[in-house]
């Protein structure tokens, strides 16, 4: 299987391939595996302008024209799995497998999508409350916000992706989407099966764009909505975004927590670490930053993480038996190296790893790593995990707290006290407990609070924030 020679970008639901301007790289040969047309100012300014023509036809559809839309997605989305899964293990340097199981998320999201379409109901409200109200009844339903802006990263670019486009179809908003410059070639897969179907002119825009043209996604009064998913830079964007609704992920500095009563069951705990710490070399925002044990298990957990760690097979992500494949490039990998010789340097210790090579670095596990040190309280995204020990669960809630992030974070307890506890207590978004904190489903609320973000994806979710509540009071004659 190979890529396409060229790609286009989606204005207005239409390809266009004025140029080939963005060159894609195989992010394990570092060769150019296809090339993207680039979106210019203008080309941003025409998208924006039919997201704003569209807005009336989008929501004049009816739901159940809207659920055959999605229907459509799901069902050549299905027919495409192989090609998707390809191009994304090209583009992103994905391990294939891991691949596939984005894929299978990518329909889900659009299958969800279509449940929900149907599911945006409103409320009756009884507004007899008082004598001077008698005769008067209200009602709620909820209208599309508008036309939105979605910025996508490139660790997640088909289902993140999904989780703007998919809710914005059943919403009934047109959009404009700036897929990362890095990995574009999912988005614009997805732009070419919404092309097949019946969206009003204007419906869509799929535009990759340098850096520098982008302004207009998040400054554009016509936009009534902003979903960014990406880097503390969001925060920035939220205050430049002007009158719009903005949504954050901004990531994480997840952390999991290892009870003392978790002994019996340590293969699992053991396996669900490493799936956490190290699936696609990191780059998830919930990836499993900091393990937390008791005292108890520490020495024990240690050494089985540390061998397990050891035994992930590096290489080509093509090769189904690779586990651990390259980071996004060489700079990503670069800079989470400086951050290992940092910790090293203040006296945290290596168990494993801490080697790179070009932009594949080895999985790597230290310990003693202090508080102050970026491995411990900023976002790794990539492939090392800091191993600390408790004597008490309290101290557990505490360090965990103790990050300016709170996205999600898991808890391995069978203790019902301890997991209301952690409930309770954990500033996070999140609370996984018996699994760790990044395991997600496409249907939960799904975001994160301080420097994690704002406001909440998950289809649903994400329906409720690209609509408003429109009231209709009737006073009987």
């Amino acid at each position: 299987m190979k890529l396409k020679d060229r790609y286009p970008f989606y204005l207005a639901n239409k390809p266009q391939q004025p140029n080939a301007d963005l060159p894609v790289l195989d992010k394990y040969s570092g060769e150019v595996a296809t090339r993207v047309a680039l979106a210019d100012a203008a080309a941003i300014e025409n998208g924006i302008a039919a997201a704003a023509q569209a807005a009336a036809p989008m929501a004049a559809m009816k739901p159940y024209e809207r659920r055959a839309v999605l229907e459509h997605c799901i069902a050549r989305l299905s027919e495409r799995k192989e090609e998707l899964a390809f191009a994304l293990c090209v583009e992103a340097g994905k391990p294939i497998k891991d691949s596939q199981g984005e894929v299978t998320r990518l329909i889900d999201t659009f299958r969800i999508a279509a449940d929900e379409s149907v599911r945006i109901d409103g409320e009756v409200i009884n507004l007899e409350i008082s004598p001077r109200t008698r005769g008067y009844r209200g009602f709620v339903k909820r209208v599309p916000i508008g036309p939105c802006s979605f910025i996508t990263p490139f660790n997640f670019p088909l289902n993140l992706v999904a989780h703007k486009v998919a809710p914005a179809i059943a919403a009934g908003c047109p959009f404009v989407l700036k897929p990362s410059e890095k990995t574009p070639i999912g988005a614009l897969i997805i732009g070419e099966v919404l092309a097949e179907t019946d969206l009003p002119q204007g419906a869509f825009s799929i535009l990759p764009c340098n850096i520098e043209d982008a302004d207009p996604f998040v400054e554009d009064e016509r936009l009534k909505l902003l979903s960014f998913t990406g880097g503390q830079i969001g925060w920035e964007l939220k205050q430049r975004a002007g009158r719009k609704k903005v949504v954050l992920e901004l990531g994480g500095n997840a952390a999991c927590i290892v009870d003392a009563d978790q002994r019996q069951r340590l293969d699992y705990v053991i396996e669900r670490l490493i799936s956490g710490s190290f699936y696609q070399s990191g780059q998830s925002c919930i990836k499993v930053q900091r393990v937390l044990v008791h005292a108890s298990l520490y020495g024990e957990v240690k050494q089985r993480f540390v061998d397990a760690a050891k035994k992930l097979k590096a290489g080509d992500p093509k090769d189904p038996e690779t586990f651990l494949g390259p980071m996004i490039d060489e700079a990503a990998a670069k800079r989470l190296e400086s951050w290992v010789e940092e910790a090293k340097q203040a006296g945290a210790r290596i168990l494993c790893g801490g080697e790179r090579r070009g932009n594949m670095l080895q999985a790597t596990v230290m310990e003693n790593v202090p508080n102050d040190a970026k491995l411990s309280c900023m976002e790794a995204f990539g492939p090392v995990t800091v191993l600390a020990k408790f004597d008490d669960f309290e101290e557990s809630l505490v360090a965990v707290n103790a990050s300016d992030y709170g996205l999600q974070a898991g808890v391995f307890t069978h203790n019902l006290n301890h997991a209301l506890r952690a409930w309770d207590v954990l500033v996070e978004g999140g609370v996984i407990v018996g699994d760790i904190p990044s395991f997600r489903v496409d249907n939960m609320p799904y975001g994160g609070v301080k420097l994690s973000g704002f406001g909440r994806e998950g289809v649903r979710y994400a329906i409720e924030d690209m609509s408003e509540r429109r009231l209709l009071v009737i006073r009987d004659v």
